[in-house]
């Protein structure tokens, strides 16, 4: 059995090489633009709230959830933050949860896509911060509270990339096997029950990846 579907190649010439990881990434990012396309294709045509879809309330409770939360981290206005996490957030609890379905192996089970996920987090860090406060302000923030600390600081941001990557990697595969066992054990009894586990877990590793992105974004853009 692999347990990284970047072990699971599909088709390779030469160094390029296509895994079960991007297969799957690829399937999730399509299913997530069809459905947003679906889903938002009425909104601004109708004033009717009776007219509106469930598809639609759902899609919008999802995204006043995501500000709230947001704004709650950062006590700002959530606008400028919302398209890079909301999109994080979405993209993993969707990749989550659809790999209840049998054939369908999350791409977030591969290190490669969290520590993908990671550095867009840590990239992210230093734009919003530069963006907030300016490069001056920002880059003082590696100095503090003297220039002994520089290495120290920097060694810090790398450090929560890296613990960002492992953390979702390992509870995703984590998760996972204990998934496989349960069905494994109890075929015929709880597969409810463990698909629910799952769609839980999966949940749970999209909320708090999203919360600790925009913890590490506020710290960079909070103004002393």
């Amino acid at each position: 059995m692999s347990i990284d579907p970047s072990d699971i190649v599909y088709f390779q010439y030469g160094f390029i090489k296509i895994t079960a990881t991007l297969v799957y990434t690829w399937v999730v990012m399509l299913i997530l633009i069809v459905g947003s396309l679906f889903i938002t294709r009425s909104i601004g045509k109708e004033n009717d709230p009776l007219k509106v879809t469930k598809s639609q309330n759902i899609a919008e409770a999802l995204i006043v959830t995501v500000k709230g939360q947001i704004r709650e981290v950062t006590q700002e206005d959530s606008g400028k933050y919302l398209p890079f996490i909301g999109t994080i957030f979405i993209f993993i609890l969707f990749s989550n949860v659809i790999s209840i379905i049998p054939w369908f192996i999350s791409p977030t089970a591969s290190l490669n896509t969290t520590t993908a996920l990671a550095v867009c987090v840590f990239l992210a860090v230093p734009f919003y911060g530069i963006q907030s406060q300016g490069i001056g302000n920002y880059l003082k923030q590696y100095v503090k509270p003297n220039i002994i600390m520089l290495p120290f600081n920097i060694i810090g941001e790398m450090s929560r990339t890296l613990s960002l990557a492992v953390r979702l990697y390992g509870n995703i595969m984590s998760s996972g096997l204990i998934v496989i066992i349960l069905l494994g054990i109890l075929p015929l009894f709880f597969p409810v029950l463990v698909n629910a586990f799952g769609l839980l877990m999966g949940g749970i590793q999209a909320y708090v990846f999203a919360i600790l992105s925009i913890v590490y974004i506020a710290s960079s853009t909070k103004k002393d």
